[in-house]
C-alpha cells in the first residue's frame, strides 16, 4: 500500500455529506444537531480481535476539517462514492482507529437529524461502479461493488467493498481494499469499515457494534 494510495481513503473520521448525480439530492435539508454520542457507544478494544494502536477521534471535529481537493476528471458525480462520505456536517458522535493484522478497522458512530438514504447511496454506489480519479493523491481506479447487508430489526443497512489501485503502481503492490458497513435507524448511525486484508467478519462486527451502541444511546 503506498502512501499515496493511503491519501485517496477518506477515513471514518474525515467523511461528509454525499450528494447524488446532478439533480438528484440524497439527504434533506439541514436541520437541528442531534444529541451527542458517548464515547462508551464505541466497541470496548478488546472486541475488535487483535487490535492495537487504537486511535480516537470526535465526528464533529473530523468533521470541520477542510474537505480534500476534488478531481481534476469529471467523473459524473462520483467523488462521494469513490471517497466514501456517507455522514452529513450536522452529525455529531465518537469513532476510532486500530491497526490489525493485515490492515485497520474503524467504527464511527454518530447521531444525526438528516440521516443519509441508504438505498440512494447503493443505487449511486451501482452507477460508480467503476471510475478513475485524478486529484492530488494521484490518479486512480476505483471499483465499488454493493453486497448483500445484514439484517438488522427495525434498521437499515448497507455493504460495499472498494477496490482502488493506483495507476503506475508496481505489480507487486496490490490494490487497496476497502469494506464498509452502515446501519442506521431514526438518527443514529453506525459504521464499520476495514482496510486491507484483515479476514474481519465485518458484518458480525457491525451488527455487534450496533447492539453495543443501543445501551449508551438510550435505544
Amino acid at each position: 500500500m503506498t502512501a499515496r494510495i493511503r491519501a485517496l481513503v477518506v477515513s471514518a473520521a474525515a467523511l461528509a455529506t454525499i450528494s447524488g448525480v446532478p439533480g438528484e439530492s440524497i439527504q434533506a435539508a439541514a436541520a437541528p444537531t442531534s444529541p451527542g454520542v458517548p464515547p462508551a457507544a464505541l466497541l470496548p478494544p478488546e472486541t475488535v480481535p487483535h487490535a492495537s494502536a487504537r486511535d480516537g477521534f470526535d465526528v464533529a471535529s473530523a468533521l470541520s476539517t477542510p474537505d480534500r481537493e476534488e478531481s481534476r476528471i469529471d467523473v459524473g458525480g462520483c467523488e462521494d462514492v469513490v471517497h466514501g462520505r456517507l455522514v452529513g456536517g450536522d452529525a455529531t458522535g465518537q469513532g476510532f482507529q486500530s491497526s490489525v493484522p493485515g490492515g485497520q478497522v474503524s467504527e464511527l458512530v454518530a447521531r444525526m437529524t438528516n440521516p443519509p438514504d441508504l438505498a440512494a447511496w447503493a443505487a449511486q454506489a451501482g452507477r460508480c461502479s467503476k471510475v478513475t480519479v485524478d486529484d492530488a493523491a494521484g490518479t486512480a481506479s476505483s471499483t465499488v461493488t454493493v453486497h448483500p447487508a445484514p439484517v438488522v430489526p427495525g434498521a437499515k443497512t448497507l455493504s460495499y467493498q472498494q477496490l482502488l489501485t493506483l495507476r503506475g503502481q508496481p505489480p507487486e503492490l496490490p490494490e487497496l481494499r476497502l469494506r464498509t458497513v452502515v446501519i442506521a435507524a431514526d438518527d443514529v448511525l453506525v459504521l464499520l469499515r476495514d482496510a486491507g486484508t484483515t479476514g474481519l467478519d465485518l458484518d458480525a462486527l457491525a451488527v455487534a457494534a450496533w447492539q453495543h451502541a443501543a445501551g449508551p444511546l438510550g435505544r
